[in-house]
């Protein structure tokens, strides 16, 4: 039979021993004495009014520190009141010139039918607005875009009806496919009962299919094409002079 093998023995020390029986004796869990009910929530709900009144402190003091300075150098309010007097002359003065300016360049606006052509369908848009604005639609503005519901321009008229435009730009113009009938319906199922419009109309600078203008009359809509954007943008007209049976003005107007 083959010799068992021998392992040494660990030799067990006393510091091994005192671990041991440290480990096995544990002490008995003792909670801390709380300080006179005091927690930290308490703490925190304490001192949040203390600083909220501290800074409401001194704020009162810095105004009143402020308000007595100013008195004992009254002279300083005399000269803050006319440096400000003579700013908001300058920017007064600066407002209505760039109006006036504005107005002159909107009243002298004309456009021919080659620059038209030659636009962007977005930027003929912003031409249609501005050519509303040089005839007294102040508030004329572009809409259009994804979710106009076929309006592309908003104006009021200095009679106080509300247009509601829809555009169509045609890069070959007249040459171009026409505007047809589905353009009309689609602008006219929301005119009225979105916008409360008192004039819809649909302006193009090239041409409409020949079932546009029965339904139009029948719609109760307008329709400006190429020729009457002509007359329009070239020259001074308003657009309702030149476009006929036109809603008359609001009352009070």
């Amino acid at each position: 039979m083959p010799a068992r093998r021998r392992y040494p023995r660990r030799r067990i020390t006393r510091r091994a021993t005192a671990r041991r029986t440290a480990s096995r004796r544990r002490a008995p869990y003792r909670p801390r004495p709380r300080r006179g009910g005091w927690s930290r929530r308490r703490g925190r709900q304490f001192d949040s009014p203390v600083l909220v009144f501290g800074a409401v402190v001194l704020v009162v003091a810095a105004v009143w520190s402020l308000v007595s300075w100013l008195l004992a150098h009254w002279w300083v309010l005399i000269v803050l009141a006319a440096v400000g007097a003579v700013v908001g002359a300058g920017w007064a003065h600066r407002h209505q010139q760039q109006r006036s300016w504005d107005r002159a360049r909107q009243q002298a606006l004309r456009y021919g039918l080659p620059e038209l052509d030659a636009l962007h369908h977005r930027d003929f848009e912003y031409a249609v607005r501005d050519l509303m604005r040089r005839d007294g639609c102040t508030d004329a503005r572009q809409i259009g875009g994804a979710g106009d519901n076929g309006a592309d321009v908003l104006a009021t008229d200095p009679l106080g009806r509300s247009w509601v435009i829809q555009v169509k730009h045609r890069r070959d113009g007249d040459r171009g496919s026409p505007v047809g009938t589905p353009d009309l319906q689609r602008v006219n199922g929301t005119a009225r009962q979105q916008y409360g419009a008192d004039v819809v109309l649909v302006v193009t600078n090239g041409r409409f299919s020949t079932r546009c203008q029965p339904l139009a009359s029948q719609l109760r809509m307008h329709l400006a094409d190429r020729r009457t954007l002509a007359t329009w943008a070239g020259g001074g007209r308003p657009l309702w002079e030149l476009l006929p049976k036109i809603p008359p003005p609001r009352k009070g107007r």
